[in-house]
């Protein structure tokens, strides 16, 4: 009898191609925002697909290895409060998966508000608890700064994510066949 794999090939390369994607969107498809460290990422929308796509192992692995490597080759070092962050969001957004039924062929208004409650509470969970309170213990960051800091991101990441991930889901789903589209003919 064969022991179940923890991760299958599909979520391994699913890891690896998202992380460099996720390093390419988050150093050269972001925007500014006029506060210090924040900018529109529009890695998170991808990062919302992928994990949406293969799950929660892939999705938190691409926040993180992303995250990471983004930092490494923007800054030097990585920031892992908010590195840890981008691992969250890709978790929590992963547990929508089942509830959206992509593999349906839907994308409609229900599909559209579910995906958007938790990708909500995803971006609340991750920058404005996780990100600045590991900046305080981890980096004795001032906390009036990391915590404006968090809410903003979790603002633009809310906002970015809502069209660019609903975007990219709608697109996806148009991809797949609507279940009982097939007919049998007589």
């Amino acid at each position: 009898m064969r022991k179940k794999q923890l991760l299958s090939i599909r979520t391994i390369v699913a890891i690896g191609i998202g992380s460099a994607v996720f390093l390419v969107l988050g150093r050269f498809a972001s925007l500014p925002t006029g506060i210090p460290n924040t900018e529109f990422q529009t890695a998170y929308a991808f990062l919302a697909l992928m994990a949406i796509l293969y799950g929660p192992v892939a999705g938190a692995s691409i926040g993180f290895i992303g995250h990471c490597l983004k930092d490494i080759t923007a800054y030097g070092s990585p920031w892992f409060s908010w590195i840890i962050a981008s691992s969250v969001v890709g978790l929590c957004i992963s547990f929508c998966r089942k509830p959206l039924h992509l593999e349906d062929g839907i994308f409609g208004i229900k599909q559209l508000i579910i995906f958007n409650i938790y990708q909500i509470i995803s971006n609340i969970i991750a920058w404005c608890i996780v990100a600045p309170t590991l900046d305080i213990w981890i980096y004795a960051e001032p906390a009036d700064k990391v915590y404006v800091q968090g809410a903003s991101s979790c603002i633009f990441n809310v906002i970015t994510v809502g069209v660019l991930g609903s975007i990219l889901l709608a697109n996806y789903a148009k991809t797949k066949i609507k279940t009982g589209s097939l007919k049998l003919e007589e």
